[in-house]
């Protein structure tokens, strides 16, 4: 009796992801999906953000335009693009295709950074109640996707988000107050914000996003 493989829908995806997993490719080539459930899994504590003021400036100089759900399609492609150091990566088309379905579900968000009309950056992610699932973020421009970040967590804050997943812990999010918390923790901070109601704000105006960024430089 042969077994039927079960197909990954992007409701599939959104079940999992209630109970801790995330799904990834070996590679871009690759068709296979395989789910994840670390040990130690990554977050960043959304009262506990490190903003430096070198990257406030950044943020409230205007070097760059910040939109949200702008462009989805294009944020995901950025993150899939080689750069030196990362030929290769685990978002292939299979994976763009689920998270594209996500985004039109309205459970899958985009911020973007924008130079004279050209996206330079960004990152994307999934939400479940007050839980926001980073999943990865680019960057074509020095600072693109640190900025990115920024406005992903003052829009969390305003909105009442609880917890923002970022599923490993690398250096760069190390900056940020990114840590690994084992997974029986995680696994009830994640209880906790997939059942609170939270709200995310694509667009909550220049003012509130200005005192939300102030508001982070004064609690590093």
């Amino acid at each position: 009796m042969s077994r039927r493989s079960v197909e990954v829908t992007a409701d599939l995806v959104l079940r999992a992801y209630r109970h801790g997993l995330f799904p990834m490719a070996e590679g871009r080539a690759g068709d296979k999906l395989f789910w994840l459930d670390p040990v130690k899994r990554g977050v960043l504590p959304l009262d506990g953000f490190h903003l430096p003021r070198r990257l406030l400036r950044t943020v409230l100089g205007g070097s760059f335009a910040v939109t949200a759900d702008r462009n989805f399609p294009g944020t995901i492609a950025g993150c899939a693009t080689p750069l030196p150091g990362r030929t290769d990566t685990w978002i292939n088309p299979r994976i763009e295709r689920l998270f594209t379905d996500l985004f039109h579900m309205g459970h899958a968000h985009s911020v973007e950074t924008w130079q004279d009309g050209t996206l330079v950056g960004g990152l994307y992610g999934v939400v479940l109640g007050g839980a926001f699932f980073g999943e990865s973020m680019f960057s074509f421009a020095r600072d693109a996707s640190k900025v990115a970040l920024v406005h992903l967590v003052a829009r969390l804050r305003l909105g009442g988000f609880r917890l923002l997943d970022t599923q490993f812990v690398t250096a760069h999010l190390t900056r940020f107050g990114a840590a690994e918390i084992p997974r029986d923790q995680y696994r009830q901070q994640l209880a906790e914000a997939v059942d609170h109601p939270a709200v995310w704000l694509a667009d909550p105006g220049a003012e509130l996003l200005a005192a939300a960024f102030r508001q982070l430089a004064e609690r590093d």
